[in-house]
C-alpha cells in the first residue's frame, strides 16, 4: 500500500487533473492546489468519479508562499508535482511579465515555501519549448537549449533555478519532464482539455470546429519542407504522459540531484494527417484554410525519449487514433 501524499500545484488544470487520477489509482494521496484561473472546480467531482476516491481540494495562487507552506504541512506532504503556470506560447510573446511573474515567481515562491515545510523532492512540468530551434532531429536531452519566447525561457529558468537549489541541497532532489505536445482525454470522457478561451493548441482547436463552436480550423501555412507542407509535432497522449510522472515520481523517491527526460513518442505526425485520422476515426467534417505561417514556429519537432524508456521504464502505448477517438468522446461529453 503506498501512503505517500503528492502535492500538484495546477492540479485541476489538463495534465494535472489526467496525472491526478493515475497517482489515485496507484494509491497516492493526492492533493490538488489550484487558483482556478484557468480550471474549473467540476474537475474535482469528475476525479472522485473516475477513481471512486476523494482527492483534497485547496483553492490557492502559487505566489501565496504563506498558505503552500500551510499546505505542505497540514498535509504532511511528501513530494509535490509543479504544473501551476501559463502556457500559451503566443500569449506570453504579448504579456511577457505575466509570464515571467506567474512561472518564474511562482515557482520561488513555491521553493520558499518548501524549505520552510522541509519538502525536498519536486517534480516540474517543464516543456521541449526549452530546445529551440532545432540543431538535430529528433531531441534528446543533450540537445541545447535556447528558447526562442517568454514561455520556454520561463521553463528553462525555472530548470536552472531547480538545478541551483540541487547543487545547493545534496537532499533536494528535482525531475524536470521535458513534454512534447500533449493531447486527448481520458477515456471515460469525463475529464480533457477544455480551454477557457479560444484554443491555443491543435487538438482541442479541431474538436471545437467538429463540434460547431468554431466555424474553420486555421492552419499557419502549409510551405514547409514536410510530408504535406504542414507543420509536423510529436503528439502524446495525456494518459500516457500521467503514467510517466507516476514513473518518474517512483524515480524521485530514489533518486537525489536533478535530472530531466523528455516525454514523447518519438514519432512526428503533420497537422493534416491529425484533421483527416479526426475526421476518419470520429465520422466528423474539419473544414480548414490554410493561412500564412506564424512567426516563430518550425517545421518540425519531434522527441528522441530514449533516456525516460529505458531509466523511468516508460513508453507511450497509445496511437494517433486514440487521441483522436478519445478528445471526441470529451467534447461531446462537455457539450452536454
Amino acid at each position: 500500500m503506498n501512503n505517500k501524499t503528492v502535492l500538484l500545484t495546477g492540479g485541476m488544470g489538463y495534465i494535472g487533473s489526467h496525472t491526478a487520477v493515475e497517482l489515485i489509482e496507484a494509491d497516492y494521496k493526492v492533493v490538488l492546489y489550484d487558483s482556478l484561473s484557468n480550471s474549473s472546480i467540476d474537475v474535482k467531482d469528475k476525479i472522485q468519479e473516475i477513481t471512486s476516491k476523494k482527492a483534497s481540494f485547496i483553492e490557492g495562487d502559487v505566489l501565496d508562499t504563506e498558505l503552500l507552506t500551510h499546505t505542505l504541512k497540514d498535509f504532511n506532504i511528501d513530494s509535490v508535482i509543479h504544473f501551476a503556470g501559463l502556457k500559451a506560447v503566443g500569449e506570453s510573446v504579448e504579456k511577457p511579465i505575466d509570464y515571467f511573474e506567474n512561472n518564474i515567481s511562482g515557482s520561488i515562491s513555491l521553493l520558499k515555501a518548501m524549505k520552510k515545510a522541509n519538502v525536498k523532492k519536486i517534480l516540474f512540468s517543464s516543456s521541449a519549448t526549452v530546445y529551440g530551434e532545432p540543431e538535430y532531429l529528433p531531441y534528446d536531452e543533450d540537445h541545447p537549449t535556447s528558447a526562442v519566447n517568454p514561455y520556454g525561457r520561463s521553463k528553462l529558468h525555472i530548470e536552472e533555478m531547480l538545478k541551483d537549489v540541487c547543487t545547493s541541497d545534496q537532499d533536494f532532489s528535482a525531475v524536470c519532464l521535458r513534454y512534447f505536445n500533449p493531447v486527448g482525454a481520458h477515456d471515460s470522457g469525463l475529464i480533457g482539455e477544455n480551454p477557457k478561451d479560444t484554443p491555443n493548441n491543435l487538438m482541442p482547436y479541431i474538436a471545437q470546429v467538429a463540434g460547431g463552436k468554431i466555424k474553420e480550423l486555421k492552419i499557419f501555412g502549409n510551405d514547409y519542407p514536410t510530408i504535406d507542407g504542414t507543420g509536423v509535432r510529436d503528439y502524446i497522449h495525456v494518459m500516457d504522459l500521467a503514467s510517466g510522472h507516476k514513473n518518474a515520481l517512483s524515480f524521485l523517491n530514489d533518486n537525489y540531484g536533478w535530472h530531466v527526460f523528455n516525454l514523447g513518442t518519438g514519432s512526428g505526425v503533420s497537422v493534416l494527417e491529425m484533421v483527416k485520422t479526426f475526421e476518419e476515426v470520429n465520422q466528423v467534417d474539419i473544414p480548414y484554410k490554410v493561412t500564412n505561417r506564424r512567426s516563430g514556429d518550425i517545421a518540425e519537432f519531434y522527441s528522441n525519449p530514449n533516456k525516460a524508456n529505458k531509466i523511468l521504464n516508460w513508453n507511450s502505448e497509445r496511437n494517433i487514433k486514440d487521441m483522436c477517438l478519445d478528445t471526441w468522446k470529451f467534447q461531446i461529453n462537455s457539450k452536454s
